[in-house]
């Protein structure tokens, strides 16, 4: 009695006003509802459903939100990205994952879907087969080919425009118009570069072709029309940056690109194709765009969504009609980031999304004329954002003067002051970042009583090429010194407690807490790993990076020379690591297989270092199974409360009765 009398004062010391329990389920449960879009007449809207282990494809009637129509592709199968084509029909691009951390990997398959019957089928792709005798007057080709959209074509209700990518060894990309009710396939355009996305203008005729070569430098060519001669706008072994189409402006005599720049964040960039003059229209002093704004029922790009430290618009002309529309929205949802999703035809009707760091996101139904917003749906209803964790933006300069950013989030109702802490570095780690939006696993580990610490280390995505450059081979070096930078700031701050921090990540997060707990000694009291890679050698031979044409030049451009990895290999630095660790991964694990683990375990056993650890022989990179993910994230917050002292995970309750704080 006095021992759990004595815990409990501790705790109420330690967390003061927090639950002594988290419900996990409340975390862990599905999403309801992804992506969401309006159709062409606004009858219906289409939304992917997120399942254990797939993405299903749902039709709502709008009048009343019913359930039309839905399909739902088998497991490791996600419908990823969709567009109208017709009130009555939809393409549906298909993408494979196996694990919940994993990155979507598109199939290059394309499926036709009936929005009333819920009817589905493959229009393109390489297991298109041919059809049986009296199916259709015109067969589909079978080819094995990859394909995407690259124009829904809005004037025309039957045909798009894919690119189609062949597997050869010389495959240079093709325009197709695709006939998406009886699959018929005629190529428009050929790409001067391989792997080649397109842009076409408002007649829906090709114009830019964006690609890179088995030497992986990026291209940019464009055409004055159909049928006239590619013209090279952007080498990137010349210029050194990458840039893409995003459109083209009302009147058709400009293209915008997004341009990157040799310092600082990308810029969208106006470039006129008969004086090839350029100018910079958009450009944030910080970040990325990371949406382009078009104007309601066009493609015209007027302008970007950015997230930075606070979720920002910015408009080509401020003082426009597309500007004063998210102004009057942006009023209408203070602190948080809005963006139109999809409009009607007309532009009348727009479906708008809103989301912030205590808010998984919000649908609403805004139509323009009338001015009026109506609710639609929420993405995770459950969640009570009045009593989630309060998400803070943070600024410092690493030890070299590098600029860095990340997100603090601090438990709800504290004064975010000497908290017990975990830091939580990103996986990826290229190109990926942390952007202040809801993060579950953050909220889960605030909803415990700690602040969550995510710095967007060199290499993270969001701040331009030069940041993402500045981590070519510095795994374990310059990479690690900016996470262990962010946390002494967070002491000096006065928001951590020096003595009561812990390190955790996924993937490469992985790979960074066990890197944190060899290189600084006494800064962290212990650290976990979730489906991480420990061996950099190991990921020259094992894991699908490597099973790629291009992995091995990514590993070698990125990693460095795997002769000369295992020195920043926490699999050979166990015996460095003095603190306990915790790990978990899965046996189907593709990008991180799951001897990384087996092997880090051993050596911690070998080396005498506490260790505990979690396997699924049948997960992946990343758990599905909600039973496990129960489990394991009640693992992860008991061992993480053994050394901080936070709070653990509630009795398990049904998923749907979980209510989170």
């Amino acid at each position: 009695m006095r021992k759990c009398l004595l815990a409990a004062l501790v705790a109420a010391v330690l967390l003061p006003g927090k639950a002594m329990a988290v419900d996990v389920d409340a975390f862990v449960r599905q999403e309801a509802f992804g992506d969401l879009k309006i159709s062409p007449s606004g009858q219906y809207y289409a939304t992917t459903v997120p399942g254990e282990d797939f993405t299903a494809l749902a039709i709502l009637r709008s009048s009343d939100n019913s359930v039309v129509s839905s399909m739902r592709p088998p497991s490791n199968n996600h419908a990823t990205d969709f567009h109208w084509v017709n009130d009555s029909r939809l393409l549906i691009g298909v993408a494979e994952k196996f694990g919940s951390l994993d990155e979507p990997s598109p199939t290059g398959e394309l499926l036709s879907m009936n929005a009333e019957s819920g009817r589905t089928e493959l229009l393109v792709g390489y297991r298109v087969t041919s059809n049986g005798p009296g199916t259709r007057i015109q067969p589909k080709k079978v080819e094995a080919i990859a394909a995407f959209l690259s124009d829904d074509l809005p004037d025309d209700d039957r045909n798009v425009v894919i690119a189609v990518w062949p597997f050869s060894e010389d495959p240079y990309t093709r325009a197709e118009r695709l006939d998406v009710q009886s699959g018929k396939r005629a190529t428009v355009a050929r790409s001067p570069v391989r792997r080649a996305d397109f842009t076409t203008d408002a007649q829906g005729q090709v114009r830019f072709a964006h690609g890179a070569g088995t030497d992986n430098v990026n291209k940019l060519y464009y055409r004055a029309a159909n049928g006239t001669d590619w013209a090279l706008v952007n080498d990137e072994s010349v210029s050194a940056r990458i840039e893409t189409a995003i459109g083209f402006s009302e009147d058709g005599q400009l293209a915008y690109l997004k341009s990157e720049q040799s310092s600082g964040p990308d810029a969208i960039v106006s470039w006129n194709p008969q004086t090839r003059e350029r100018k910079t229209v958009l450009r944030d002093e910080v970040v990325d765009p990371y949406r382009i704004i078009v104007r309601p029922g066009t493609r015209i790009p007027v302008g970007a969504l950015y997230l930075g430290d606070t979720p920002r618009t910015r408009f080509f002309d401020e003082a426009s009609a597309d500007a004063r529309l998210y102004r009057s929205l942006e009023a209408a949802f203070p602190g948080q980031a809005v963006f139109i999703t999809s409009s009607t035809r007309d532009g009348n009707k727009v479906l708008v999304r809103v989301w912030s760091g205590s808010n998984p996101g919000d649908f609403y139904v805004y139509d323009i004329a009338a001015r009026k917003a109506d609710y639609l749906i929420s993405r995770s209803d459950w969640i009570n954002v009045e009593k989630t964790a309060t998400v803070k933006p943070f600024k410092l300069q690493a030890r070299d003067g590098l600029p860095l950013h990340g997100y603090l989030t601090v438990p709800h109702g504290s004064d975010g002051r000497n908290l017990p802490m975990v830091v939580m570095p990103h996986g990826g780690p290229l190109g990926i970042y942390d952007d202040g939006s809801y993060d579950r696993e953050a909220q889960m580990l605030a909803a415990a009583g700690y602040a969550v610490l995510q710095v967007n280390f060199r290499g993270s995505g969001n701040y331009g090429r030069a940041h993402g450059q500045a981590a070519a081979e510095q795994w374990g070096k310059a990479m690690q010194d900016d996470v262990t930078d962010a946390t002494r700031w967070a002491i000096s701050q006065g928001v951590a407690n020096k003595d009561r921090i812990c390190i955790y990540g996924a993937s490469y997060g992985a790979y960074s807490a066990m890197m944190g707990a060899v290189r600084e000694p006494g800064l962290y009291q212990c650290a976990a790993g979730y489906v991480g890679v420990y061996d950099l050698p190991m990921m020259f031979n094992r894991g699908d990076v490597q099973d790629r044409k291009s992995g091995m030049t990514y590993l070698r451009e990125w990693l460095g020379d795997p002769a000369k990895l295992g020195a920043v290999s926490p699999v050979n630095l166990a015996a460095q690591i003095k603190v306990p660790v915790f790990l978990a991964a899965g046996g189907e694990d593709k990008r991180a297989p799951i001897q990384h683990t087996e092997r880090m375990e051993a050596a911690l056993k070998r080396a005498g270092t506490p260790v505990e650890s979690l396997y699924y022989k049948t997960e992946g990179h990343g758990f599905y199974t909600l039973e496990h993910k129960r489990e394991y994230y009640g693992k992860l917050l008991a061992f993480l409360s053994r050394s901080l002292g936070g709070a653990t995970a509630s009795a398990s309750v049904p998923a749907d009765k979980g209510k989170a704080p």
